[in-house]
């Protein structure tokens, strides 16, 4: 993957979507579809992004009995997604069935989410470990706990982060938010960005800003 920003496709209606992977592909390799979207469309989004050279970051965030979710994982792998989401919450087992499916896509832990507010870091680095240990790929995290986990897991673990909000754009209902530039500068391997770019006049040029912004901080590292 070229660019560390990944598109949420968090709309109503596969023409939302796909006019929003139209205008942003210039500048985005990868874009997520969550239960929204994937509810309403199904495979089809996914089927779209590979017809038109990207790739799917599917999170629905599996979290179930460990044979359910290995089928799953395994559902995923024959769409030919690139990432999927699980809650590490989930427990060991689960984790371990999930890894075990040959050719599995990208697995990431869900942590915490950035929804949560308060002194999380424990608990992150709690579940993060636990990601580690059972065999996934990455974890996903808020951007403010991207320090506490490169030092603990290692440069190659992979830490994808929502909760990235621009200086420019709205908070919203996320707590634990930083901006793109400074996420990358903490170390995150990819941030994922939905309404700052999906609420923006010019979808296009916020996703191209975000991206600039985020060369900055690699330029300097």
């Amino acid at each position: 993957m070229k660019s560390k920003l990944i598109v949420a496709l968090d709309v109503e209606s596969f023409e939302d979507a796909t006019a929003l992977v139209q205008v942003t592909r210039d500048v985005v390799d990868v874009f997520k579809v969550g239960s929204q979207l994937f509810t309403r469309v199904g495979p089809r989004i996914i089927e779209f992004l590979h017809e038109h050279g990207k790739e799917c970051f599917i999170d629905l965030k599996f979290h179930d009995i460990p044979h359910t979710v290995a089928r799953a994982v395994a559902s995923a792998a024959a769409l030919r997604v690139r990432m999927l989401t699980l809650h590490t919450s989930g427990g060991a087992e689960m984790l371990e069935a999930a890894a075990a499916i040959p050719g599995h896509p990208l697995l990431l832990g869900v942590t915490v989410l950035t929804s949560v507010g308060g002194d999380v870091q424990a608990e992150v680095l709690r579940l993060a470990k636990l990601a580690k240990e059972c065999g996934l790929d990455g974890v996903i995290a808020s951007p403010r706990e991207i320090h506490l986990l490169r030092e603990a897991l290692g440069k190659n673990f992979l830490i994808v982060t929502p909760g990235i909000r621009p200086s420019w754009a709205e908070a919203g209902d996320q707590k634990r938010v930083m901006t793109p530039t400074e996420a990358v500068a903490a170390g995150a391997s990819y941030i994922v960005v939905g309404r700052p770019i999906i609420a923006a006049d010019d979808p296009a040029r916020a996703a191209a800003r975000i991206v600039e912004e985020m060369a900055v901080a690699v330029a300097s590292a």
